[in-house]
């Protein structure tokens, strides 16, 4: 059968069954966007095979919202990937959403700042900034939108992986003193789902990613802090792995937090497939890579019985 034609059949299943949901979009900022600077450079959108957006500078949040009937009261977050050079918005974000609707849980896709000179102030702080700042806008609406704000979990793809592993190692409790709502909410995920993710920064097999995130000559200091695996502590949430062993990015930083969750006693899952390559999304040509959806979904399944 023809890969696009399965593809589609999957993604009008999808949208069939998210027919009756909610779905809009969200400022993630009020008023004046932090660590940002003027730019005359605008965002892009490429539509080709799957829909890249470059140059984002002005964040927001898409919410997916599963019909009540069937909501889990659970939500993700997603952050697609991109070398934090683009996004694969629907590939990695829009699709997953609307899987995850299929499913009863609620979705939130990130459109998180890249990290350029030429509209962040500090670069490498604009994508955690934005992940942060979901996480308390998310937690801040769960009564509205029907979830519950201890199920509220980080999703990222590659590069948008390491953005929620970073997330995952890297939250705070909420400013209690802030006279905004939304910034007194804790930003900690209370579980994370990292899909083939750079979760690590600290080896010579990612300098590429490095360079782009945090410049040309970082310190050892900054590099080990955006190093996840190197980050977990007693309160980093339980995580869900799924890799596969021909991808591009080598899999020993996932290996190396798999192996630091499980010395903290974290409850941790790993999937590593014989086949998928690198960027394999939903994976709807391929029955075998595919199965993570599953098992993510029986995972989640396990974290609802659990909490």
């Amino acid at each position: 059968m023809d890969s696009k034609f399965i593809l589609f059949f999957t993604l009008f299943r999808i949208t069939c069954c998210t027919l009756f949901g909610q779905e809009y979009d969200l400022s993630l900022y009020n008023g004046i966007i932090p660590n940002s600077k003027p730019s005359s450079i605008a965002e892009k959108i490429e539509k080709g095979d799957y829909t890249k957006i470059t140059h984002v500078s002005v964040p927001d949040i898409k919410v997916y919202l599963p019909t009540k009937q069937f909501a889990s009261g659970q939500c993700v977050i997603i952050c697609p990937g991109g070398g934090y050079t683009q996004l694969s918005y629907d590939l990695e974000g829009t699709d997953i959403a609307r899987y995850l609707n299929s499913i009863g849980v609620a979705a939130v896709v990130l459109k998180y700042r890249l990290p350029s000179k030429e509209y962040c102030i500090e670069p490498h702080k604009a994508p955690l900034m934005d992940a942060q700042r979901a996480m308390r806008l998310v937690r801040y609406n769960a009564t509205k939108w029907n979830i519950a704000p201890d199920k509220i979990g980080i999703m990222g793809f590659s590069a948008g992986g390491h953005l929620a592993s970073t997330l995952g190692t890297h939250f705070d409790y909420g400013n209690k003193t802030s006279q905004d709502s939304v910034e007194n909410q804790s930003c900690r995920p209370d579980f994370m789902i990292l899909l083939y993710a750079a979760v690590s920064i600290h080896d010579s097999t990612t300098l590429k990613r490095r360079k782009v995130l945090l410049g040309e000559n970082p310190d050892k200091e900054l590099i080990a802090f955006y190093s996840n695996d190197l980050q977990v502590k007693d309160d980093t949430p339980p995580a869900f792995f799924a890799f596969a062993f021909d991808d591009e990015i080598p899999a020993e930083g996932t290996l190396l937090m798999y192996k630091a969750l499980r010395a903290k006693r974290i409850p941790t899952e790993l999937h590593i497939y014989s086949e998928g390559g690198h960027g394999f999304g939903l994976a709807a040509n391929n029955d075998h890579v595919n199965s993570w959806t599953n098992s993510l979904k029986l995972w989640l399944k396990s974290l609802n019985k659990t909490n």
